[in-house]
């Protein structure tokens, strides 16, 4: 009743005493009392008691109970929890889905205990007589963005051809992913993998460029000249070993066994033969470290499943850069000049055209690729499809048998490639399995045909007149912007910046890119929601706190407790163009300390004025606010809001977890705010009501909880002006100043000028000291 509960844990990782403390206020301050209220759970400095203790825990999440990650118990799966749990005999035993509740009778309880369980047997490798010649081997799917969760791993996606080692007796053979034998194209990897024992491995073999990054043309070039022998066989899994079929092992143990032989092998051998390392990271961050390395992607896999043949759930893979395999039905050019190829994707008996790929061709590569398409004439097109080329006589049909692997840049209206450029034959894969491959969420299975999003008439009328006539340029070619097109960059965003010129989407795309260092700065490895305009900020708006379908991978994600949808995160200048490419006009990112979205980064007082409120008071409040903070040992910044009124923030350093709360911040905001507005209730409030505002300053310390975001600095505004949430050096902030000046057009040439907030990471200091000064009372 008192609002406190002590107890001692003696478990097998909590140990020691303990109390539960309910706070002071319950959510509902105004009544004094709400149905629900707000604990604190705090851990006592006994012998028990270590630093780091929390974080120490969290890292190792296994239960103990089952062994499982909380991913896996949040699914259902794995183990079922052991008998100690359910408090019966040690016969009695709990589904793996089984969920606790508080408020469950004992009746309720043993119902669900009676219930079947499904008993996973720990799997053990069969031994075989013989190797099999060929598995099929385990394929991937693609998606929008890596999965998370503890038990995925990421691996670099090599850019090569995907092979199969199987080693009997000393004789080593390669197959590629249809069966096909290449021993004899790979001499030398054949070679270096006969010193292994009999074992069968999957790996993909790649030609690295100058830079030691896989280059598909260069392998390419090494099979039509025949020179092999520096290609590199990158190795990642084990299939059978000494006469065990490892396929029923976890990856974990498969990749364990794996390493350990390729360890064996002499020096020169592992120079050829190379294991490949895995990430346990987050994948997000590996994708984004893959893409500045100028690799194709990440593969993603379940560390605890497997090996199953054929397309799954547990291999999923992720690309820098939109790759598609098609089929050449056509090339245009003269009979000794390739100018560009018309290609195609299966749709059931049918080719569908997909566009023409009308990059890529180097001297070297046209001299290879033209002799096989002299070949393979036809006499009428392959292609079927609304968008089918007619001929003429500068376009050559070719019987439909060629695979070509193309990089592109997405989609059109219609279902054409876009921007596709040549990377290199493939032997490796017939013509009539290749099909249209698109992004899915990683949880789907299948993966549909290009899925693409209406387009107006007058645009798709261009790219139907684009690609009747491959071998002209189109002439709405997109800017790209850090690497993003930009579609419809001439779109006004706002109708005037107060120059009389209206902002595009192309001309925020270039304020981010010129801006975006300093705006990462505060919102890196936040949660950070955007407010989308598609039509301009006067049209329809929206806040967009998730990921949604087709969200850029430059965008990351960050999963936070209390939602089981990740938030958006931007921890690259990148990420800032494919906002600006969705029209994202303002920025909003969570105050926490980076990557830790439970613990409060800095405290943000916005300064609200009611209607008839001169600026100039506006102006004094800040300085009021600044001389508060400083009193009790905290650094000030300033910044306009892009509004009426200012932000004044300062940032906190990070502390040791669960030394400083939420509510413990937000409590101390409100009393900074309570103690001004008592000081000068004429011209102060804390109450929000916009009734009692006028002639007054509403102090709103609302931002100063978990969950609520501020805008940006340096953030637009989708609001009249195109103005800008500008940082201010202090001296800045007194009469005169004009909010509205700040804008899209002027803050790059006004910080050129400035050094505002050059020393923001230098003013961090810690809360509690601060909120101990402030219970002592400080002068005003």
């Amino acid at each position: 009743q008192a609002g406190e509960l002590k107890f001692s844990l003696d478990g097998e990782k909590l140990h020691g005493s303990w109390v539960l403390v309910r706070m002071k206020f319950d959510r509902d301050r105004k009544q004094g009392g709400g149905k629900r209220t707000n604990w604190l759970l705090i851990k006592h400095r006994d012998e028990n008691a270590h630093e780091g203790g929390g974080e120490k825990l969290l890292a190792h999440d296994k239960s103990v109970a089952s062994g499982r990650a909380l991913g896996a118990i949040e699914k259902g799966t794995g183990r079922a929890p052991k008998p100690f749990m359910t408090g019966k005999s040690k016969t009695a035993h709990l589904r793996s889905d089984a969920v606790w509740h508080s408020n469950r009778s004992e009746s309720q309880q043993e119902e669900i205990e009676k219930k079947p369980v499904i008993r996973e047997k720990k799997a053990k490798p069969k031994t075989v007589r013989s190797l099999p010649d060929f598995v099929e081997p385990q394929l991937t799917h693609l998606v929008d963005r890596p999965p998370d969760g503890t038990d995925w791993v990421h691996e670099v996606k090599f850019d090569g051809y995907r092979m199969q080692l199987r080693v009997e007796d000393g004789e080593a053979t390669l197959r590629t992913r249809k069966g096909l034998d290449w021993t004899g194209k790979f001499t030398p990897i054949a070679e270096a993998g006969s010193d292994l024992p009999d074992c069968i491995i999957d790996g993909e073999i790649v030609a690295l460029n100058h830079k030691d990054a896989p280059d598909f043309a260069a392998l390419q070039a090494a099979l039509s000249d025949g020179k092999t022998d520096r290609l590199i066989f990158f190795v990642f899994d084990l299939l059978f070993a000494e006469r065990e079929d490892l396929r029923v092992l976890p990856l974990s143990q498969r990749k364990e066994r794996l390493k350990t032989l390729v360890g064996k092998l002499k020096p020169k051998a592992r120079e050829i033969v190379r294991y490949v390392e895995h990430f346990e990271a987050g994948g997000d961050a590996i994708l984004k470290s893959a893409c500045r390395m100028s690799l194709e992607g990440i593969v993603s896999k379940q560390i605890s499943a497997p090996y199953r043949s054929g397309r799954g759930h547990g291999w999923v893979k992720s690309k820098c850069r939109g790759g598609q395999e098609v089929v050449i039905g056509a090339w245009w050019g003269d009979r000794n000049t390739l100018r560009s190829l018309l290609v195609g994707a299966r749709q059931g008996e049918h080719l569908i055209y997909v566009g023409k790929v009308g990059t890529g061709y180097s001297a070297a590569k046209a001299k290879r690729v033209l002799p096989r398409l002299n070949a393979m004439k036809a006499a009428k097109s392959p292609f079927t499809g609304a968008n089918a080329p007619k001929g003429n006589s500068s376009i050559h049909w070719v019987k439909p048998e060629l695979v070509a692997e193309v990089e592109f840049a997405g989609w059109t209206g219609d279902g054409m490639l876009r921007q596709a450029a040549f990377k290199g034959l493939r032997e490796d894969k017939p013509a009539e399995e290749v099909k249209a491959e698109m992004p899915t969420s990683p949880q789907k299975a299948e993966s549909p045909a290009p899925k693409t999003a209406k387009r107006g008439k007058a645009a798709k009328k261009t790219e139907k007149k684009t690609e009747k006539h491959p071998g002209k340029n189109s002439s709405n070619e997109k800017p790209e912007i850090m690497g993003v097109l930009m579609s419809h960059p001439d779109k006004p965003m706002w109708p005037d910046a107060g120059d009389g010129e209206p902002v595009t989407k192309l001309d925020l795309a270039r304020y981010y890119e010129e801006v975006g260092p300093r705006i990462i700065a505060h919102i890196k490895g936040r949660p950070c929601s955007l407010v989308r305009a598609p039509d301009g900020f006067a049209k329809e708006q929206f806040f967009q706190r998730h990921a949604m379908q087709g969200t850029s991978s430059l965008l990351g994600l960050v999963k936070v407790s209390g939602d089981r949808k990740p938030y958006l995160k931007i921890d690259r200048v990148e990420g800032l163009a494919a906002v600006a490419q969705i029209a994202g006009l303002e920025l909003h990112p969570w105050n926490s300390q980076p990557d830790t979205p439970d613990i409060p980064g800095r405290l943000i007082f916005d300064l609200d004025p009611g209607p008839d409120v001169e600026f100039g008071a506006i102006v004094d409040a800040a300085k009021t606010l600044k001389d508060w903070l400083e009193a009790i040992g905290l650094v000030a910044f300033c910044k306009t809001t892009g509004g009426k009124g200012l932000h004044v923030v300062t940032p906190l350093e990070p502390e040791r977890k669960g030394s400083v709360t939420w509510p413990m911040a937000k409590d101390f905001a409100r009393e900074i705010c309570d103690r001004m507005a008592a000081d000068a209730p004429d011209l102060y409030l804390v109450n929000m009501a916009k009734a009692k505002r006028k002639g007054r300053i509403f102090l709103d310390y609302l931002r100063n909880d978990r969950m609520s975001t501020a805008v940006a600095p340096l953030s637009p505004r989708a609001r009249e002006g195109a103005t800008v949430s500008m940082p201010l050096n202090w001296p800045q902030v007194k009469n005169g100043l004009d909010p509205k000046t700040y804008t899209v057009r002027t803050a790059l040439g006004l910080l050129k000028k400035s050094k505002a907030w050059a020393n923001y990471d230098d003013g961090a200091r810690p809360l509690r000291p601060a909120i101990e000064r402030l219970a002592k009372g400080p002068s005003s």
